[in-house]
């Protein structure tokens, strides 16, 4: 079972899907699908200001929260539960192990779960979490969206007169979260030979350790940076100088395609009826993020160019 809870269906529709073996293994398909829960378990990062955080109450809360709560609106679903992950820990829990499974290589390569702090295993039906969407995760997460699409920066210390655009991080020590491929866009995609802190747990460590002074710069999505800038006033100061497309996915277990498609519809409806661009003032406005669109353009609040649901 994918997911805690499903709706109930009937006994006849059962059983036209038992007539041969193709519209059998074609309910299947329809049957795993999230579309068909009645409750969700959807992971969002919980420890990055403005787009998963921990609130005064202990509730997570947040940009990628609140447009996982319109999604699961959309999608019919009151019964929501959301828990907090790392970069390197999203894959594993959209794993579902047994055949059809989906393999996770950054934590166990037969599909099997993460587990908690004390052992117990942990699963989430979606993830809204910073998610980018990228060609090596695509073999092992179907992706929806993206949702918003986010640029690459950097972040240095307020007092740092010398970094101005990637290239200026040659030689310096750049820090990257666990599970992040933000050190190799700059590395591999375009040819500057930095160090690197790659075993980092999360973003907001390297955040410490640059304000620590043991990092020259941390080079993340644009909106993870300016959240961060709002915990440390006058610590920092953002590049402002983007070099890639950062495309925020919702991840989804491996082969849900009528999910990807229906949440899809959501992430365009939530354009069009104007919460994309509310949720996104309520969370940044002020922060002094610079917003762009692919063209160098003042950004406008268009739905993105879906990925495609595969």
């Amino acid at each position: 079972m994918w997911f805690r809870h499903r709706r109930a269906r009937s006994v006849s529709a059962l059983a036209v899907a038992v007539l041969s073996v193709t519209s059998a293994c074609s309910a299947d398909r329809e049957e795993e699908s999230l579309i068909h829960a009645d409750s969700l378990v959807i992971a969002v990062k919980e420890d990055q200001p403005r787009l998963g955080d921990r609130g005064e109450d202990g509730e997570l809360e947040g940009y990628d929260v609140d447009v996982a709560r319109y999604i699961a609106d959309y999608m019919g679903i009151e019964d929501v539960e959301f828990i907090g992950t790392t970069s390197a820990r999203r894959d594993g829990l959209l794993a579902r192990p047994g055949p059809g499974g989906s393999p996770t290589p950054e934590t166990d390569p037969t599909g099997t779960p993460e587990t908690d702090p004390t052992g117990t295993p942990e699963r989430a039906d979606m993830v809204v979490a910073t998610y980018s969407i990228t060609p090596e995760r695509k073999t092992r997460v179907t992706f929806a969206g993206p949702y918003y699409v986010a640029k690459q920066d950097i972040l240095v210390r307020a007092d740092d007169d010398e970094v101005f655009e990637a290239r200026d991080l040659e030689g310096r020590t750049i820090c990257q979260g666990e599970g992040s491929y933000s050190t190799s866009r700059i590395t591999a995609g375009l040819g500057i030979d930095v160090r690197e802190e790659s075993k980092i747990e999360s973003y907001s460590r390297c955040i410490e350790l640059l304000a620590e002074g043991e990092v020259d710069a941390v080079s993340t999505d644009n909106l993870i940076l300016a959240g961060f800038m709002t915990e440390y006033p006058g610590e920092f100061r953002l590049v402002n100088n983007p070099f890639t497309d950062e495309k925020y996915g919702v991840g989804l277990p491996y082969g849900d395609v009528a999910a990807c498609e229906r949440v899809n519809e959501a992430i365009s409806t939530m354009y069009r009826d104007g919460t994309a661009e509310e949720l996104f003032e309520k969370w940044f406005e002020g922060t002094g993020i610079e917003e762009f669109d692919e063209n160098g353009e003042e950004r406008t609040y268009n739905v993105p160019q879906f990925e495609g649901c595969e």
